[in-house]
């Protein structure tokens, strides 16, 4: 059991925070599919960072500037920072694993991740992360809908807190997933506007055995306003740690 999981939670990318959770189900022909290779539940589903018809004119310009130098190298030229990726991003995670482990009890067949679990384009979050592992850095472009309304006409703080745990989250995960958060500091500078673009870019800081220390910044498209500060320590989660739960 411990090697599946080792291997399903290799591919997760990001399940942040990772909750403690159930051990899975017994092995029985009831509870369990015959044995079969990893199926992901997001393999025919729609990946939400990609853009859809409600992102703005400033979405769509910083997707195609990020995008456009994702995996990029100038010939002759050294690479200058032309290494982002785009991160797929989908309203599930996995549901069966190689050897027919089922995990229905950790991922309930009705859940959805918090961040796309509205259907309505642009209602919400819209947002698309890239990442820069040689700089250890990560940059989400985030569009904010008219439902994550705080005071009237801006975005509510607890929605900026979960864009930040989203991407400091992500971020951590792809450097060593799984992690859990273990403690999220934010300083709220200035309101963001509904339906406006910000930038919230993240870097790695240390990591001290398995904590990982991680800035935040979240700020206006051209850098002129400060809107929100955090920093955030993860945890690195062992497989055996996991399985005591």
């Amino acid at each position: 059991m411990a090697r599946n999981l080792a291997r399903i939670l290799g591919g997760c990318g990001s399940l942040v925070p990772f909750m403690k959770t159930p051990a899975c189900p017994p092995r029985n022909s009831s509870s369990i599919p015959p044995a079969r290779t990893l199926v992901m539940l997001f393999s025919k589903s729609r990946d939400f960072s990609l853009p859809n018809s409600s992102w703005g004119e400033e979405m769509m310009r910083l997707y195609e500037f990020y995008n456009g130098q994702s995996d990029v190298e100038t010939e002759g030229e050294e690479n200058q920072g032309r290494e982002w990726k785009r991160l797929p991003s989908y309203n599930r995670s996995l549901k069966y694993a190689t050897g027919g482990v089922y995990l229905s009890k950790i991922i309930q067949s009705k859940a959805r991740l918090f961040t796309r679990n509205i259907r309505e384009p642009g209602a919400a979050f819209e947002y698309v992360l890239f990442i820069n592992k040689e700089k250890e850095r990560c940059v989400c472009v985030f569009q904010a809908g008219h439902l994550l309304e705080g005071p009237p006409g801006h975005v509510h703080g607890g929605a900026i807190a979960t864009m930040i745990d989203t991407v400091t989250g992500t971020h951590a995960s792809a450097i060593s997933a799984p992690v859990m958060t273990a403690n999220l500091n934010i300083d709220y500078r200035s309101p963001i506007p509904l339906g406006s673009t910000v930038l919230i870019e993240s870097t790695l800081e240390k990591t001290e055995g398995r904590k990982l220390y991680i800035s935040c910044k979240v700020t206006s498209t051209d850098g002129s306003k400060r809107h929100t500060d955090a920093t955030a320590l993860f945890v690195s989660i062992s497989v055996a740690h996991l399985l005591k739960g």
